[in-house]
């Protein structure tokens, strides 16, 4: 292996840049993510909230997002509801600290990609975006 190409990180090879977008109330989880997201080499914004994700200009153009569940004003689930009810498929993941069964397989069901209880496992929230990004990175 020549100097020049280690430390590159593969697990993406991208044909452009892909934007992921996070959403969560809590800064740590959600600049930790961002931190992950921009060393895998992705394009991403971050957001408080729901309801400042959906006024934001591009929402519709992220390739997949990562929310909270519980957040005040719109859960990352009602969020997910309102984006298809729009016509917008964007691939959701859903993180929580308060996992429940119930809401897990209401989520899972209304097409949402992963549902994760925190802290969850770097490797499953890669896997998650792998799958949630497939068409765009074919």
């Amino acid at each position: 292996m020549n100097n020049s190409s280690r430390g590159k990180r593969t697990i993406f090879p991208q044909k452009s840049k892909v934007s992921i977008a996070i959403i969560d109330d809590d800064e740590s989880i959600r600049e930790g993510l961002a931190g992950l997201m921009q060393w895998l080499e992705f394009d991403v914004a971050t957001f408080t909230a729901a309801s400042e994700f959906l006024i934001s200009p591009n929402f519709a153009n992220f390739a997949c997002i990562v929310s909270d569940v519980q957040m005040p004003g719109m859960t990352g689930f009602e969020l997910h509801l309102r984006l298809l009810a729009m016509g917008h498929h964007v691939p959701t993941i859903l993180i929580t600290a308060y996992p429940n069964d119930e809401a897990k397989a209401r989520a899972l069901s209304a097409g949402i990609i992963c549902y994760l209880r925190k802290p969850f496992d770097t490797k499953v929230l890669i896997e998650c975006i792998r799958s949630a990004i497939a068409p765009e990175t074919a």
